[in-house]
């Protein structure tokens, strides 16, 4: 069953949906494709319960239908699991969202980094400035 994200993962891992499943059974699966897809299917499954209740709501108030088989409870029992079933898909599209944040992108090859190192230099002061004695132990007494 297609998912709004679908598109969104072919864009993101390079290949259909349908491919991206075969790839990620794979040792060569990018990183993420296996959790990507769990949510994507747990998405694909919300919004079939959305479309689930639209239609039977649409079928409720068809103009043809007979007046008498409206029900109130019927439609306030439909628009509470429609409100379940669209925070549903909408927390799943929140974390598919997240989680291909996170990932790093497999199209763009990862670059060493290279961390500055610091350095650190030191001069002596001229030897003009230099005490005539310096360098030298104390001298004994007797």
């Amino acid at each position: 069953m297609p998912s709004s994200a679908d598109d969104q993962l072919s864009d993101v891992f390079g290949a259909p949906v349908a491919d991206l499943y075969e790839r990620a059974v794979g040792a060569d699966a990018p990183a993420g494709l296996d959790r990507a897809l769990q949510v994507r299917s747990f998405l694909a499954l919300a919004e079939e319960q959305v479309a689930r209740v639209r239609d039977r709501v649409y079928s409720a108030m068809d103009p043809e239908r007979d007046m008498g088989e409206l029900s109130a409870d019927n439609l306030r029992m439909d628009a509470e699991w429609l409100q379940v079933a669209l925070e549903a898909r909408d927390s799943y599209r929140t974390a598919l969202d997240g989680l291909l944040l996170t990932l790093p992108s497999p199209r763009v090859p990862a670059r060493p980094v290279h961390l500055a190192q610091p350095t650190m230099t030191a001069s002596l002061p001229p030897a003009s400035l230099t005490p005539q004695r310096a360098g030298t132990g104390r001298a004994r007494r007797p």
